[in-house]
């Protein structure tokens, strides 16, 4: 559930006097590789008057789910949350065979998930590179910045 409030500033300017009630949830910006404990069945069994019938899961849905299993904030998840997730994908199926009533559905559960940059946001979730993406300091004995002193500007400018 996202969190009630003022959108979030990314620039980390501080505009309150008071420590905000929720922070930043920063996750290394790497794909999930961990055990999903749930699994994407290969069939679904759906209902019609004339009586329920088996349909393969639509090769959006499966794309959908392997996208969504590897989104870097999966690490936080519980077993409920792939549950939920597992239950998201259903209804990603639903929409992809056509019933475009599970639209506003998928709409408001993927915004749970956080799938998008504004659902990660609202849920205060950041993306930060991993300690091996950090550029490396540069050599001690390389070139020095030198810096001019105002004075010499100021001399140079109005003469």
């Amino acid at each position: 559930m996202s969190v009630s409030g003022r959108k979030p500033n990314d620039d980390g300017a501080k505009r309150n006097r008071v420590k905000p009630v929720h922070e930043w949830i920063e996750v290394t910006d790497e794909p999930f590789e961990g055990p999903v404990p749930v699994k994407l069945p290969t069939r679904r069994v759906l209902t019609s008057p004339e009586g329920p019938y088996q349909v393969p899961v639509h090769p959006m849905t499966r794309q959908w789910w392997r996208t969504v299993s590897r989104m870097p904030h999966a690490v936080l998840w519980s077993t409920s949350d792939w549950q939920f997730t597992l239950a998201t994908a259903l209804v990603a199926d639903d929409l992809h065979h056509g019933r475009t009533t599970a639209a506003v559905e998928l709409r408001q559960r993927e915004k749970i998930l956080g799938v998008t940059v504004d659902a990660r946001r609202d849920l205060r979730i950041r993306y930060v590179p991993s300690a091996d993406d950090t550029p490396a300091e540069p050599p001690a004995d390389g070139p020095k910045a030198t810096v001019t002193k105002l004075a010499d500007r100021r001399k140079r400018l109005t003469e």
